[in-house]
């Protein structure tokens, strides 16, 4: 913030000087010329009068050699001739070839000044490869034409007085702009410091730390003010959140001992009840059961919400086989076959246990809608080489839980990581609560989960973790033939 405004500061200020210094060069630039011209031309008509006597006194070749030659230093390096009405050379300045002297008539100034023109002329010519500012007066004693003078000097000396005014005004500007960068300098570190101060703390409030007051003292007004603002906010930020956490673990915690007591006396009222009430019982059992469930998803919600866990490297393959070979009993007493296949995924970044979390929820999810006789598939599959690197990171790994149940609409697969939501034709036994907590662990691990349509029907549940590195093999061989996942190609390396 301090850089931009510096900038800004240094911006405008040049912005000013340009606009003062240019007009001001160029108004100087535009004067000197017109001072020099004035001079000459006044020097002009002082030697045509001092000529114009001379001549009549008869003393023109003593006495205008002189004056010419003191004339020509006077006004810094020009040249002053003197010719009579026939344009013939009466005194010089400096010495004249034979051919200069006999192109004195053709100069376009010589040759007005002998007309007796009232106005002199002035022009500026090139006489050598220099350019020359030339002004010329007729020398007249009454109506008596007696000849002209002709002074030219080189604008090289206006050129220095005008690059000297210029150097001028640009040390003037780069002194100004150095003086400004100082002072805004101190301006903008005062003004920016309660703001960087404000940046850290906001930086700490978004990574879950604590929300410490930000004591601002000096500054402008409505930084301080800004500042307040921002303590009161991140206070009340801080209570809610505490207050949210504190009810959700302790709601949870208090509900499991009267839950495990209700289910309990449940299970003792099963001798005592009718036949024909029992039916009713298992219903009660049954939501007691569906009721503890939630309650712990949302002690898991609490617990994710308190510990601001550091992501970890996670051998995904381990993890899958190891939660493969826990479900597979449990799947093969409702008829449906469990099948792991895919590549070697080697390690993923991921909170501790959000994996295993991950993968007992959606296979849960897959088991409740999976038709008997049906396949429910963990697939591994690791980004192909042309993929590993999206803006200078690793692609992620992909897990994919994929049933052949009756799968979702795309509304409901839009819906489905709502706390608490479930679909109408969901079976019994759900909390809704599966697939945001599946939600919520991909994304503190630094991941995502996406919900397509399966290929044959049902629901592929896609969960992408960052890779922690290239894939490593284990150095033990493959593993035992009970724990071979089945192969997609021929080419799959089996985990």
């Amino acid at each position: 913030m301090t850089r931009r405004l510096l900038l800004s500061y240094l911006s405008l200020a040049a912005l000013l000087l340009l606009c003062l210094e240019i007009p001001l060069g160029f108004v100087y630039s535009r004067s000197e010329r017109e001072r020099v011209t004035t001079l000459a031309m006044d020097e002009a008509e002082q030697i045509a009068a001092y000529a114009s006597l001379s001549i009549d006194m008869g003393r023109a070749r003593q006495e205008l050699p002189e004056r010419v030659a003191r004339c020509a230093e006077r006004i810094g390096g020009g040249k002053v001739v003197i010719v009579d009405q026939a344009a013939r050379l009466i005194a010089s300045s400096h010495e004249l070839s034979r051919e200069e002297s006999q192109g004195l008539a053709a100069r376009p100034g010589i040759a007005a000044a002998l007309r007796g023109t009232a106005t002199q002329d002035v022009r500026t010519s090139t006489i050598g490869g220099v350019q020359y500012l030339s002004v010329a007066a007729p020398v007249s004693h009454g109506t008596n034409k007696q000849g002209a003078v002709w002074i030219t000097l080189p604008t090289e000396m206006v050129h220095a007085r005008v690059h000297h005014i210029w150097l001028l005004l640009a040390v003037g500007g780069l002194t100004a702009l150095v003086a400004v960068a100082g002072v805004g300098f101190g301006i903008a570190r005062w003004t920016g410091r309660p703001i960087r101060e404000l940046e850290r703390a906001t930086h700490e409030l978004a990574e879950g730390g604590a929300a410490t007051p930000v004591a601002i003292t000096k500054g402008p007004p409505e930084v301080r003010s800004l500042a307040a603002t921002f303590n009161r906010t991140a206070a009340r930020l801080e209570h809610l959140l505490a207050s949210q956490r504190a009810f959700a673990g302790e709601a949870s915690h208090q509900l499991k001992t009267p839950l495990a007591a209700l289910r309990l006396r449940l299970e003792n009222l099963e001798s005592d009840i009718a036949l024909h009430a029992r039916g009713s019982l298992t219903a009660a059992m049954t939501e007691t059961d569906r009721l503890a469930r939630m309650v712990e998803g949302l002690l898991a919600m609490a617990r994710l919400d308190e510990s601001a866990a550091e992501r970890e490297p996670v051998h995904l393959d381990r993890v899958c086989v190891e939660r493969h070979r826990a479900w597979e009993p449990l799947f093969e007493q409702h008829g449906v076959r469990l099948v792991l296949m895919g590549d070697y995924a080697g390690q993923v970044l991921a909170v501790p246990g959000a994996v295993e979390q991950i993968l007992d929820n959606l296979l849960s999810n897959s088991l409740r809608v999976a038709p008997f006789g049906s396949t429910v598939t963990i697939d591994l599959r690791r980004p192909q080489a042309s993929e590993r690197r999206f803006h200078h990171r690793p692609a992620p790994v992909e897990l994919h839980v994929t049933d052949e149940g009756p799968g979702m609409t795309e509304e409901q697969r839009r819906r489905a990581f709502d706390r608490f939501w479930r679909a109408p034709d969901a079976p019994k036994g759900g909390t809704g609560l599966g697939l945001a907590l599946v939600q919520r662990l991909a994304h503190a691990s630094g991941g995502e989960v996406l919900l397509r349509q399966a290929p044959y029907g049902g629901l592929d549940a896609v969960v992408q973790l960052p890779s922690a590195g290239a894939p490593v093999r284990k150095a033990a061989g493959p593993p035992p033939a009970h724990d071979r996942p089945a192969r997609r190609l021929e080419t799959t390396v089996k985990l």
